[in-house]
């Protein structure tokens, strides 16, 4: 008999799929139903941030990085004004360094409650979405009472925050925090044990401890696979050398590991939080006393001469910064997120350059979905919890 001829498909998958997480495309080559290879095309949303940070003034750069994890403002924020403020030679406050933790870790909640929602209804588990997206709102709520914005908050400032924390913040952090541990219980009695959910998720997209070594891997892909790598424990900044977390990791690396060390995290997070909001005082210093860089209070502003120009100077030319480059890294929603920026002297940066989780978890995607089947390329994807903001920056 003639032998029956084959060959394999190249088909894309995106960039408007809805289960790739913004536009991402992917090149998959397939025999039957089967991912025999994947290739990630990247840079349709590019917005150029790096580039247009260089013609704008230090402080007038936040809102832009927080556009890149539009998941993660705070963090992005964070890591970038840590990076300035180590040129500029400042150390804020001991109550500003705990409210930064608190915002922080209240947005890696929330960021991992749209992983969470997205991921299992992708799946199937289409009630997750409403039940992750119920609590998220909460955290939404505490962003506007912040900074009245609910995602990019710009609340984080170059020399402290925006301003101080608003009469009642404490009372909706408490009550947010008082809700969320019977909710987690209620995600994961949903989902650790549903035979569907383990079906879907356990020994695919498997990466080893190896695996995420050579390829460079960090945040919770790395923790899923063995790899305990956290830059809060090991290159701490602010105050997390002092308060008491774990970091989860688990030894076996496929989809579920990655949710339950996702899930565990949100635990930690939790933790942190209730230390955090028992140290911060409800009124206080929320900046340094530098007036060079952070604005004179408003009602100085509004009754003095001298406070209302140094408010004009600052919001008109800025303030400069010492020649020089730092990079200071962070530990965001999805891994190491760390700025490097240059300064020569002006108030203006040269370079700032961001160093995105996402970008790298991507590099790893051929790896995952090589061997597997259609289907479990939404499974992947959702557990690497990719940001096309925070790649094509």
């Amino acid at each position: 008999m003639a032998e029956i001829r084959t060959e394999t498909m190249t088909v894309n998958m995106g960039p408007q799929h809805p289960a790739t997480h913004g536009v991402l495309r992917l090149v998959v080559e397939l025999d039957g139903e089967q991912i025999v290879s994947a290739q990630p095309t990247i840079g349709y949303l590019h917005t150029g941030i790096e580039k247009t940070a260089e013609q704008k003034k230090w402080q007038q750069i936040v809102p832009l990085v927080e556009r890149m994890d539009y998941l993660g403002p705070h963090s992005n924020a964070l890591a970038y004004v840590l990076a300035v403020e180590k040129l500029l030679g400042v150390e804020v406050p001991e109550r500003v360094q705990n409210i930064r933790v608190l915002i922080a870790e209240l947005q890696r909640i929330m960021s991992h409650l749209v992983w969470l929602g997205t991921h299992g209804m992708e799946i199937g588990a289409i009630t997750m979405m409403m039940y992750c997206f119920r609590e998220r709102e909460l955290l939404l709520n505490i962003n506007e009472m912040l900074a009245g914005f609910r995602l990019f908050p710009s609340y984080i400032r170059v020399g402290g925050l925006r301003e101080d924390l608003p009469h009642g913040f404490h009372q909706a952090v408490t009550a947010f925090l008082d809700r969320f541990p019977a909710k987690m219980d209620e995600y994961e009695g949903m989902l650790t044990k549903n035979s569907i959910w383990i079906g879907r998720t356990k020994g695919v997209g498997i990466l080893t401890k190896q695996d995420v070594l050579d390829w460079g891997l960090l945040g919770p892909i790395a923790r899923g696979s063995g790899v305990k790598y956290d830059v809060r424990k090991v290159f701490p900044y602010l105050t997390y050398a002092t308060y008491d977390f774990d970091v989860p990791t688990s030894e076996v690396g496929d989809v579920y590991a990655r949710y339950q060390v996702r899930c565990a995290e949100m635990r930690e997070s939790w933790k942190i939080c209730k230390q955090a909001i028992a140290r911060i005082t409800p009124t206080g210093e929320w900046g340094v006393d530098d007036p060079r860089i952070v604005p004179p209070p408003k009602d100085k502003v509004y009754s003095e001469m001298e406070a209302l120009i140094q408010h004009f100077l600052i919001y008109s030319q800025g303030f400069t910064v010492p020649a020089g480059d730092a990079y200071v890294p962070i530990e965001g929603p999805r891994g190491e997120q760390g700025f490097y920026v240059v300064s020569d002297g002006t108030n203006r940066p040269v370079r700032v350059k961001s160093r995105p989780p996402t970008f790298l978890a991507l590099q790893a995607l051929p790896k995952l979905i090589a061997g597997g089947l259609i289907a479990d390329v939404i499974a992947v994807i959702g557990s690497v919890d990719v940001v096309m903001g925070d790649s094509d920056r």
